[in-house]
């Protein structure tokens, strides 16, 4: 039977900084397990996963090396919900299948932090031990995403709208990481945060 101390469900609009957190999470010792990551694994060149979405959404969503562009099947799908559907049909099981195999890799007395962007969205917390909620305004997330990831806002907004709201999000979580000020803000919080995760799996 799989024991693990703590599973910590970690999430956050589109940027809010929910990396940032999970890395600062990783330094201080939590075993991290990003879904985000892990979606992009399974859809690498040569994989199965990557197969069946050339098979649904044809040659268009590949760059000329093979490899997914990422940018074109986003904006596809981001239009229609239906699409949508169908890509998380195939991506969502592969994830989840990766996932079980990187618990069972987990010490028994492991903080685990499952960086999943769409828990929310996907009622997924009941699944944890604890929600953290990484939080910023729908404004500064979207300075954030024109100004530091180059979208364009219209793309931007489209993003923020295709994920949950910011209240559905505060009302899973056990604790909250503000994420609108500096660093140093934030590193400080992540500090309160570690200590609460870690008295907890004591």
């Amino acid at each position: 039977m799989l024991r693990i101390m703590l599973k910590v469900g970690l999430t956050g609009g589109i940027g809010s900084g929910k990396s940032e957190v999970s890395r600062r999470l990783a330094s201080r010792g939590a075993v991290v397990i990003d879904a985000d990551k892990i979606a992009r694994e399974v859809v690498e060149p040569g994989t199965g996963g990557l197969a069946r979405i050339v098979e649904i959404f044809g040659t268009e969503v590949l760059r000329e090396d093979g490899s997914l562009n990422r940018e074109k099947l986003g904006s596809i799908v981001f239009a229609d919900s239906g699409k949508l559907a169908s890509l998380n049909g195939i991506v969502h099981p592969l994830v989840g299948a990766r996932v079980e195999e990187l618990q069972h890799q987990a010490d028994e007395s492991a903080i685990v932090v499952y960086d999943v962007p769409l828990l929310a969205e996907n009622n997924l917390a009941p699944m944890y031990d604890v929600v953290v909620v990484v939080d910023a305004a729908d404004e500064v997330r979207l300075a954030r995403l024109v100004g530091i990831r180059g979208m364009s806002e219209q793309d931007a907004r489209a993003r923020i709208a295709a994920q949950a709201d910011r209240e559905d999000r505060l009302k899973i979580a056990d604790l909250v990481v503000p994420n609108e000020g500096s660093l140093e803000d934030l590193g400080a919080r992540v500090d309160e945060v570690w200590a609460e995760l870690s008295a907890r799996a004591g």
